[in-house]
């Protein structure tokens, strides 16, 4: 299926090769070729719209642009379709002044959302997640600086709540029956939520090591679910075979469609209102299939074209578990893109994508920005996860707990320095992964007594 913008034009990489004759931020071009479908124009005109969505190019090819109002999957190419707005329209209709009259809804930014009409909007009024400092911890990394964009109040407890409101919206717009995804888990509870939401039938396939709390809130939220004896890969070939026979049916899995990464970009576009419409230093994000990553350096590249940002962006970090780290090791190899990893496993399920679709995108939004690539133990992730929870009773997710982890590596090795502004994002609640922190206290009878502090259970 058709469509999607060149990897620089998607990641907004100035001199890269691999950037396609557009760039993320361009004002849209006059379309001078087409889809099989009518192609969409630019909707600047005296009279605002509610999106500024124009067309879908190829990440990696010339190939498009291509009808953004049609179901559209990947380019021919193979590589993920992203989307285009007419940022010169955006900036005549609205500001950041106005943004900030708007509910505290990632919906705020709809102008760079790809949904028509605020009647299609299926939401929770998710969004607007806490950036909070993390001062004690922060003092025992030797970064004084340090702040964490928290994602676990959103509904089911993860940022992919933010991909799910945006898909299943576009999805529900453009006429799809059903939706159905592969997931590590929490993709999967967000989008059967979104979609019970719209009433939309959904589909979920997941690994059987998945944390079975998710499992269960598909189940909970009417989702036809199953499990495989495999990784994300096995369960989105089971997937891809099924939306073949099911007329209709958009398959969501991650970068198979152009517009759950359009939520997740909204993360890079708080973070800079937060922040008083500047961008930190760095930001530090936990990369599995990239999507997070990538949707920042877009919406940010979006942000600059607009003047409502400086010029200087965040450098860019993508941490991973070493037990899953194709991005890592293509970073340090001087990849353009990703090869699989055998025998991926880790604490931090979600991190577990052996073979990112959108592993190039990653790769270049971290050069791009002057990033880099670490990775992690599990002993590590888990050792920082209970430093959050004791230093500042934050219970992060694992994948969350693997960030600060990396930035006690990176402080150590002289990459991040003391004076550094630092945004970690935690994707979501450490609570959906109970096992990562076992506790057992002492039992104490109905008539013994809790001992003197420091002591021992009488």
């Amino acid at each position: 299926m058709p469509g999607t913008l060149p990897l620089a034009a998607a990641v907004g990489a100035m001199e890269d090769p691999m950037s396609g004759p557009y760039r993320i931020g361009d004002v849209a071009p006059e379309i001078t070729q087409r889809s099989d479908g009518p192609v969409r124009t630019s909707p600047a005109g005296p009279t605002p719209a509610y999106s500024a969505l124009t067309v879908l190019e190829c990440s990696r090819c010339s190939a498009g642009p291509y009808d953004a109002d049609r179901v559209q999957g990947t380019c021919g190419c193979g590589a993920p379709l992203l989307t285009r707005y007419d940022l010169a329209a955006v900036a005549a209709w609205t500001d950041p002044g106005q943004i900030a009259t708007r509910p505290p809804s990632l919906w705020r930014y709809h102008e760079l959302l790809p949904v028509g009409s605020a009647k299609f909007v299926v939401s929770f009024d998710e969004g607007m997640t806490p950036l909070l400092p993390m001062e004690r911890l922060g003092a025992e990394l030797g970064v004084p600086r340090l702040l964490m964009k928290d994602e676990s109040p959103l509904p089911t407890g993860s940022f992919k709540a933010r991909g799910a409101t945006v898909g299943v919206s576009r999805a529900a717009e453009l006429g799809s029956t059903g939706v159905a995804l592969p997931t590590n888990g929490n993709a999967g509870s967000a989008w059967a939520a979104f979609a019970a939401r719209a009433g939309l039938p959904c589909l979920v396939v997941m690994p059987t090591d998945a944390p079975q709390i998710t499992r269960a809130e598909c189940v909970a939220a009417g989702a036809e679910t199953y499990l495989v004896d495999g990784l994300i890969g096995d369960a989105g070939r089971l997937v891809r075979a099924a939306v073949a026979d099911r007329p209709g049916y958009l398959d969501a899995s991650t970068l198979r469609e152009p517009y759950r990464l359009e939520g997740k970009k909204t993360i890079g576009l708080e973070i800079a209102e937060q922040l008083g419409w500047r961008v930190p230093d760095v930001i530090i994000f936990p990369t599995g299939g990239g999507v997070g990553l990538v949707g920042i350096a877009k919406g940010l590249r979006e942000l600059r074209e607009l003047g409502w940002i400086g010029e200087a962006l965040p450098r860019l970090v993508a941490v991973q578990a070493a037990g899953c780290a194709p991005i890592v090791r293509a970073f340090e190899r001087e990849a353009d893109d990703t090869e699989p990893w055998p025998d991926a496993r880790t604490e931090a399920f979600g991190l577990t994508v052996p073979e990112p679709l959108g592993g190039f995108l990653v790769l270049e939004a971290i050069r791009a920005t002057g990033g880099t690539a670490v990775a992690v133990t599990d002993g590590q992730l888990l050792a920082s996860q209970r430093q959050a929870a004791r230093a500042e009773g934050a219970w992060v997710c694992p994948e969350g707990a693997a960030c600060f982890a990396a930035v006690a590596q990176l402080r150590a090795a002289g990459w991040l320095a003391q004076s550094d502004e630092i945004v970690v994002v935690n994707t979501g609640a450490g609570l959906k992964y109970h096992q990562t922190m076992p506790a057992s206290p002492p039992l104490i009878p109905p008539d013994g007594q809790i001992p003197p502090a420091g002591g021992a259970p009488a």
